[in-house]
């Protein structure tokens, strides 16, 4: 599938917060889980503040209004919970309604 037709991620960060090493990690986080299922996964620097999540053009996580920062089960589970529903994150999953006998 052409990486155009796949979903972007955008984590925008605040400079002047240093949150750089935080939202790198986290990229990677996601690209190590969901890999080619992604279009992209891109930095984007902002100010004041700010650190979101989007899913294409739709918020996941905004650190003002879920209350500070995701961690990668959090922010896996939701981006999951769009791109694939039905998928299975392992070990992220235990405890999860309808993730299987051994959850």
């Amino acid at each position: 599938m052409n990486s155009s037709n796949l979903p972007r991620i955008s984590i925008t960060y605040c400079t002047q917060c240093q949150w750089l090493l935080r939202s790198a990690w986290m990229a990677q986080e996601l690209l190590s889980t969901f890999g080619t299922d992604l279009g992209a996964v891109a930095l984007v620097p902002g100010t004041g503040g700010i650190f979101q999540v989007h899913y294409d053009d739709s918020l996941l996580w905004d650190r003002k209004v879920d209350g500070g920062f995701p961690d990668a089960k959090a922010l896996k589970q939701r981006v999951r919970d769009r791109l694939d529903p039905q998928r299975d994150l392992g070990h992220i999953d235990r405890g999860r309604p309808g993730a299987g006998p051994d959850a």
